[in-house]
């Protein structure tokens, strides 16, 4: 006789070969008569516990798939973006990060499913971005391909993306990993001859900036550092400024931002003679708490407008012309040949180690290396005879 159980857990009955048989409902057929399974066992106890152990299999069997989100790479770079990166990010980097989205990730690979994003997808997206991701003007391009270090860019942030898609199991593996991506571009490194300083800061101090050169010729400071400084940022008594934070265009819009990362929140000490120049610009317009305001609005001066400034005073001064950042190599440069330490150097540039600043400067660190050689070869010759 069958023993009588809840609703869903079968029933037990012994059998007349005296095995006891556990059967329960999967199911139903087309003319609605149930279909059944059964377990057998020896005993009715180890029935029951067959019973209830099929009876549990047979749900996980008829479970449906979980249901997993399923994006298109468009709709989850905007959930990513918002929720996991926008809130983290500089407001020069948001607008960079937008503007990849909008103008070449969304074009290209938006309306693929994410599920189904390949590395050939992302492998032609690069490509085509190399020969003519350039956003198109009424005017044509010369060159209308985007920058290596573009394309570079662009490939971090797609695989910065698809790395949390693999971690929120969206997809099984990251398929930006098996891009090739363009190598880093090392532009040259210009400098001005040391020989021509001279020149380049008499053709400043006729146009009245000659502080703000010697200054930069002294420090090394970025441009958006250089132009932010106040007043208040210089120590005339121990002869050091202080630098906190850069001025640069967002937008069309001069704005006062902290620097890119903390290393660059540093103090420099600076030769006497630079300090007695900021002193006397200073002195110029002893009410405006801005080190270099401009001459015409009285707030600070446009970045670009300055490097062509420069690039006038070098042609002045017949110097071929540089971009403002090599400034800044002039100085490293200079500082590592008069003897200054890598790791003194870095500080002062603001570097987040001196492995970069090494690495930046192999060109001069490598002769410096030749050079020792040379003395200390001259030496021990010296010690032998």
């Amino acid at each position: 006789m069958a023993k009588r159980r809840a609703n869903g857990e079968g029933s037990i009955c012994k059998r007349k070969d005296g095995r006891w048989e556990g059967r329960f409902t999967v199911g139903y057929r087309e003319d609605g008569k149930q279909i059944y399974k059964n377990v057998l066992a020896k005993t009715q106890a180890e029935c029951a516990k067959k019973l209830k152990a099929a009876i549990a299999a047979a749900k996980v069997e008829q479970a449906p798939e979980p249901t997993i989100a399923t994006y298109t790479v468009a709709e989850w770079i905007d959930i990513w973006y918002e929720n996991f990166i926008r809130p983290n990010l500089r407001e020069t980097t948001r607008n960079q990060y937008e503007s990849f989205i909008r103008h070449h990730v969304k074009p290209y690979v938006g309306a693929v499913p994410l599920a189904k994003l390949s590395s050939l997808d992302l492998q032609k997206l690069y490509n085509n971005l190399k020969t003519s991701g350039r956003i198109q003007t009424d005017h044509a391009l010369p060159n209308p391909g985007l920058s290596a270090k573009t394309v570079r860019s662009i490939h971090m942030m797609l695989s910065s993306c698809l790395e949390k898609a693999v971690a929120e199991r969206l997809i099984l593996s990251n398929p930006a990993h098996g891009c090739s991506i363009p190598p880093k571009e090392k532009r040259e490194m210009k400098i001005i001859p040391p020989e021509q300083i001279g020149r380049f800061l008499q053709e400043a101090d006729k146009a009245g900036y000659l502080a703000m050169f010697y200054l930069e010729l002294t420090s090394g400071l970025r441009r958006g550092e250089l132009l932010a400084l106040l007043w208040a940022d210089i120590d005339t008594t121990n002869c050091a400024i202080s630098v906190s934070k850069q001025v640069i265009r967002v937008n069309g819009e001069l704005k006062v931002l902290p620097p890119k990362t903390k290393n660059a929140v540093r103090k420099i000490v600076l030769p006497k003679q630079t300090i007695d120049l900021l002193i006397a610009e200073h002195e110029r317009h002893p009410d405006q708490p801005l080190l270099f305001p401009s001459p015409k609005s009285g707030t600070y001066l446009d970045p670009p407008a300055v490097a062509r400034k420069m690039k006038t005073l070098l042609k002045r001064a017949g110097i071929d012309e540089i971009r403002f950042h090599d400034l800044r190599h002039t100085f490293a440069t200079l500082s590592l040949q008069n003897g200054v330490d890598i790791k003194t150097l870095s500080h002062t540039l603001g570097h987040y180690s001196a492995g970069f600043t090494l690495d930046t400067y192999t060109h001069v660190t490598t002769q410096m290396q030749e050079d020792a050689a040379r003395k200390i070869g001259g030496f021990m010759a010296a010690a032998q005879g």
